[in-house]
């Protein structure tokens, strides 16, 4: 187990160096947005440097590897398309607004370097599920695939249904209530829950329960930090109608539409 901490240790040194390099570069556009589509390919750069130092690969290592990089590179290539040609994020806005000249320290730090951290955290399923010598593939393992595939399906058919909902202008300050919308304000969200504690069966089965600090942490950012309850913060005042749609749609867990009084 040494040898896996000794490679966890190097996985955080490679992603805080990266998310430096993406901080230089967010300096010279002026633009911290570009620190979001490397979200999910962050975690392909950790699943792939730990197996480069898997002493003896097995169909659970390959399994988390894959599942990561699928993971990984389908949310990066959709957020750099939705990003395309866009201005800087308001979160990110308001956050050089606020800090003026100080902006560039405080956005490497609170931003960079601190999702570079929580990158690191959240993937330890990824990690040292990859190195831990246990029982072939068994029906912890299935369950964890089933549960990824579910997160994949809620998160890529949500995006596809809001990005599809955007692109008609007469949606313009509407709130969309159908497909899986109608049963979660936020599948895209539930989806990445589902596909990480989907990769933490998978580690479990490995014997590596522990590391249930990365899907606990992943659930905590969703829910409480920078998922719903961020987004939701200000959605109500520019979109009065989703007022109603709170009412009567489940925040995360899916579940029939309730009636409205």
């Amino acid at each position: 187990m040494k040898h896996a901490f000794e490679v966890s240790g190097l996985n955080l040194s490679v992603v805080l160096g990266l998310m430096f390099l993406l901080w230089l570069l967010s300096l010279l556009r002026k633009d911290a947005s570009i620190v979001d589509p490397f979200w999910g390919a962050g975690f392909v750069v950790i699943a792939w440097v730990t197996s480069m130092f898997v002493e003896s690969h097995s169909e659970r290592s390959w399994l988390l590897v894959a599942l990561t990089t699928i993971w990984g590179l389908r949310l990066t290539g959709f957020l750099l398309w939705r990003n395309l040609g866009k201005p800087e994020d308001y979160r990110y806005a308001e956050m050089r607004q606020k800090h003026g000249q100080r902006f560039p320290i405080v956005s490497l730090m609170t931003v960079f370097m601190l999702q570079g951290v929580l990158m690191w955290l959240v993937s330890w399923p990824v990690q040292f599920g990859q190195m831990s010598v246990a029982a072939s593939f068994g029906l912890l393992d299935a369950a964890g695939v089933v549960l990824w595939a579910t997160g994949m399906l809620f998160e890529t058919v949500g995006d596809y249904q809001l990005s599809r909902f955007k692109s008609d202008p007469s949606n313009r300050g509407q709130v969309l209530d159908t497909g899986f919308w109608r049963y979660t304000r936020h599948p895209n969200y539930f989806g990445d829950f589902c596909v990480w504690w989907g990769l933490y069966l998978i580690a479990a089965s490995a014997g590596v329960w522990w590391t249930v600090v990365g899907p606990l942490l992943m659930s905590y950012l969703l829910l409480r930090f920078s998922g719903v309850s961020l987004l939701e913060s200000t959605i109500v005042d520019r979109r009065p109608s989703y007022r109603s749609y709170i009412e009567r749609t489940n925040a995360f867990f899916p579940g029939p539409p309730k009636r409205e009084e």
